[in-house]
């Protein structure tokens, strides 16, 4: 049996990036994956969705161009040639990855990795009809969408009436109507492809409003924006059946119907710990997610987990943090997670983008905050290019200590600015040092800028 000195159980972002930073310190590293180095973000959600959103943005552009004084004709869609692209896309970055494990001398092992248990050399892996142990474990199997029982959606995955974010990205032929079940970030982004692609979308959502925990002035203006470009929003409403060709749900106590050709079902994902043998190392779990510490630790001494699998961030950003988190620790140097300046984005048209606290999180937590609301449209870029944009940038401010602790953004270009505000927080700068650093100009980033000395 070979020893490594680390075997990371998973090859998505945390995983494989865990494993790269331990095979560049010098560790004998061993990367087990079932499918595809990249795992479900860059095969099957982040880096696919991101293709095809492109692609409906310049269809988008070539479609809707007289607005900025450019026209075309006969500009279509061909869904099979945007499939084809995505799927070079990811098969590149796939390859990318595994070059960058060969670069770092980590061992990439194809298969389904399980715990047999600890001995005195250590943990030992079982993968096949091969036996590896290892030092130092770094769990990250991810996560999977949750399966509700709704009557039909079993029926309905079999047939392939019923999708998850796997099958949708590999659709090649555009439904007439789609109906997508949950609201939230992949429920949103997939409603604005297809809606831009010629698909009539119906989204049903259980909350009073879409995209979770998104700042709520935010949430209204992304969701004005679609229902614009026709896309039907059913809020407060559980869907209680799924057919062969319709989805039943109810409202306020009456029952309605909608049609479907396709069902996108996107209500959430659950981490990913059954039949990998952590009951063999009593690995401690709370409502189905391994139980981390600041220094990505579990219980058992010697295993580390990151990402989906501690289901306290679902992003692949985060687990990318906590995989560095853990290797450092595993190699001696102390290091510690935080949570409080992860941005997220949603890919929508327009983008949004958030980090930090809204007004009502910092308002829970007790602090004294001071709000301010700034139209996108004082960035000179953004009115350039957004003709009719209703974007805003909010920022949440701490007026005890005089820093941003959370800012909000609707608009194009959000997803490239937001690491910015990320940082103010992270670095706790204070709102005088922020107002001397320089923007470029013109630049959509500014908007910061200009909100910061609203202040």
């Amino acid at each position: 049996m070979e020893t490594y000195d680390l075997i990371v159980i998973g090859g998505g972002p945390g995983g494989y990036l865990g494993a790269e930073r331990a095979g560049h310190a010098g560790l004998k590293t061993m990367v087990i994956e079932k499918r595809a180095l990249g795992g479900v973000c860059l095969n099957e959600g982040c880096i696919p969705s991101k293709a095809l959103l492109n692609s409906a943005k310049i269809f988008d552009h070539a479609a809707h161009g007289e607005k900025y004084g450019v026209t075309t004709t006969g500009a279509t869609i061909d869904q099979k040639a945007v499939i084809a692209r995505k799927n070079k896309v990811v098969k590149t970055l796939v390859g990318g990855v595994g070059m960058q494990m060969k670069k770092n001398h980590v061992t990439v092992t194809y298969g389904e990795a399980y715990i047999n248990g600890r001995t005195a050399d250590g943990f030992e892996i079982k993968v096949g009809d091969q036996v590896f142990v290892a030092k130092q474990l770094l769990l990250a199997t991810g996560s999977m969408p949750v399966v509700p029982p709704i009557p039909g959606v079993k029926e309905g995955v079999a047939a392939g009436f019923v999708m998850t974010n796997r099958e949708i990205l590999d659709l090649e032929e555009i439904p007439s109507e789609l109906v997508i079940i949950g609201g939230g970030v992949i429920g949103l982004e997939m409603a604005s492809y297809f809606n831009s692609v010629g698909s009539h979308v119906t989204v049903i959502e259980m909350m009073n409003k879409i995209a979770g925990p998104t700042d709520a002035e935010i949430s209204k203006i992304l969701m004005k924006n679609y229902e614009k470009k026709g896309v039907d929003f059913k809020l407060g409403c559980k869907v209680t059946g799924v057919g062969t060709a319709d989805v039943t749900y109810e409202c306020d106590g009456k029952s309605f119907t909608v049609k479907a050709d396709k069902v996108l079902l996107s209500i959430g994902r659950r981490a990913v710990t059954a039949g990998y043998g952590l009951e063999n190392l009593n690995v401690y779990c709370e409502r189905g997610a391994v139980v981390t510490d600041e220094f990505m630790k579990t219980n058992v001494p010697g295993v580390y987990a990151c990402g989906d699998i501690n289901g306290k961030s679902m992003l692949a950003h985060t687990a990318y943090r906590e995989a560095e988190v853990a290797v450092n620790n595993i190699l001696g140097k102390r290091d510690r997670m935080r949570y409080n300046a992860i941005p997220g984005v949603i890919y929508t048209n327009p983008e949004v983008a958030t980090v930090g606290e809204t007004e009502e999180t910092a308002k829970a937590a007790g602090m004294d905050v001071k709000v301010v609301s700034m139209p996108m449209s004082f960035s000179g870029r953004y009115l350039a290019e957004n003709e009719g944009g209703d974007g805003i940038c909010k920022l949440i401010v701490d007026q005890k200590y005089n820093r941003i602790v959370g800012c909000h953004m609707i608009g194009n270009y959000s997803s490239e600015i937001i690491y910015g505000a990320a940082m103010m927080i992270e670095t706790e700068m204070r709102i005088d040092d922020i107002k001397e650093i320089v923007f470029p100009h013109p630049s959509v980033s500014e908007i910061l800028r200009e909100a910061i000395f609203e202040i």
